[in-house]
């Protein structure tokens, strides 16, 4: 597989081997069954967050914030210094700025006047509770 290969080549070149999936579900309370969450994974002391999804029913509770900072928290126990994504300009921007993170660029798509929006946020150590 190419992203073997190309992890390989990483570790051969930086002596670091720590890639790792990193995922935080939400599930019904009554069936269990996995309805959204986020899904990413470290390496290299970064945190690259891939997929976040909630049903628009759970959107605005205060649970989106609550399961990013739960893999935020996660990813600094993994030694992560700095976390990336991308978003699109009509999903959830907003919401990530809310959280903290700042905007590093954006690039047009599809459909005429969208954008990806690429973010970035440092993971210094939290005093406090979290």
């Amino acid at each position: 597989m190419i992203s073997d290969a190309l992890d390989r080549f990483n570790t051969e070149r930086t002596g670091i081997d720590d890639r790792r999936p990193l995922a935080v579900m939400v599930r019904d309370p009554e069936t269990h069954q996995v309805i959204g969450g986020l899904t990413g994974r470290t390496s290299l002391g970064l945190f690259f967050v891939d997929l976040f999804f909630l049903p628009p029913g759970l959107r605005g509770s205060g649970l989106g914030g609550e399961t990013l900072r739960q893999a935020e928290k996660e990813a600094r126990a993994r030694g992560c210094s700095a976390a990336v994504l991308y978003t699109i300009t009509f999903q959830a921007p907003g919401f990530y700025r809310k959280q903290g993170w700042r905007l590093l660029g954006e690039v047009p798509c599809d459909p005429p006047g969208a954008g990806r929006v690429f973010m970035t946020k440092e993971l210094a150590a939290e005093t406090g509770s979290v």
